[in-house]
């Protein structure tokens, strides 16, 4: 007997704004085309004011799970019915999953973004992490690498409320030392720092030509630089670095790493990680 085809499709997505230049989609359906999945994902602006119609209809149409990015991911907690550990301890929620028809809140980022740096050969323990911004990429980040067993864990801030609170989380929640510094106008980099994560929008398409008010003088070569912009890859500040003869970390693997992982969480199946490689650097034209 022939089986019944089934039309509705498993619906994931991604909310945020901007989103318009989010690759995210064409990794995860890379994905689920490989694994033969009938899923689809789909990149929604979701404005500020908006978030909580976004998720109250994602309830409502019964989507698997979403992604959350800039600048929902805080504003999301709220409205979410668990958060698991890690999402606690970050105090963000990237990824959101459905379980028994509750909405679970789960951090992907920081684990995506440690894996990218073992991935290049750079183990975080004992190291002193500088990161630039406090936003919910440098939560992740923060705690993930703190956990991780880096020693310490610089917070370089433009608002001193939101930076010396991140400080004060990772230190009430790991065992990492933690200091906010003030980010004024061309502000040094600490020549403590082993890595530099780069953890603002800045460099984000379309303004492909910004990079951080830093005092790139003050980078060492012994130093890693990272940044979790992924659209175009090689930033402005990456750029910067490398010509002061630093080791340099596009965003695309930390992208890659949480995609697999959310993809683990919203299918139950392990992620065809090379096939979703392949398809975002088919996208860059890498």
């Amino acid at each position: 007997m022939q089986q019944e085809k089934v039309y509705r499709a498993e619906l994931t997505a991604c909310f945020g704004d901007p989103v318009d230049e989010n690759p995210s989609g064409v990794i995860a359906e890379a994905g689920y085309d490989a694994l033969g999945l009938n899923y689809r994902y789909l990149t929604i602006r979701v404005e500020k004011n908006g978030l909580e119609d976004a998720v109250k209809g994602a309830r409502a149409m019964g989507f698997c799970g979403f992604n959350l990015t800039i600048p929902h991911k805080v504003a999301v907690i709220p409205l979410l019915d668990e958060l698991t550990e890690a999402a606690r301890l970050i105090g963000a929620v990237n990824t959101v999953v459905r379980r028994d028809g509750k909405l679970i809140g789960e951090n992907t980022d920081g684990k995506g973004f440690l894996k990218s740096l073992r991935d290049n050969g750079i183990d975080p323990a004992g190291k002193t992490v500088t990161l630039l911004g406090a936003g919910g990429a440098a939560r992740a980040i923060s705690i993930e690498l703190a956990l991780a067993g880096a020693r310490k864990i610089n917070i370089i801030n433009r608002s001193e409320e939101r930076g010396a609170e991140l400080a004060a989380a990772v230190l009430e929640r790991t065992n990492a030392a933690a200091s906010y510094i003030r980010w004024i106008p061309q502000v040094r980099i600490p020549e403590e720092t082993d890595i530099l994560v780069q953890c603002t929008n800045i460099g984000l398409f379309p303004d492909i030509t910004g990079k951080p008010d830093v005092n790139y003088d003050t980078l060492r070569p012994e130093m890693v630089a990272a940044d979790v912009v992924f659209n175009r890859p090689n930033t402005p500040f990456l750029q910067e670095a490398a010509r002061r003869g630093l080791k340099t970390i596009t965003g695309l693997g930390m992208l890659v790493n949480q995609a697999a992982l959310n993809f683990k969480l919203w299918t139950g199946k392990d992620a065809p990680v090379e096939v979703m490689t392949e398809a975002l650097a088919k996208e860059f034209g890498l």
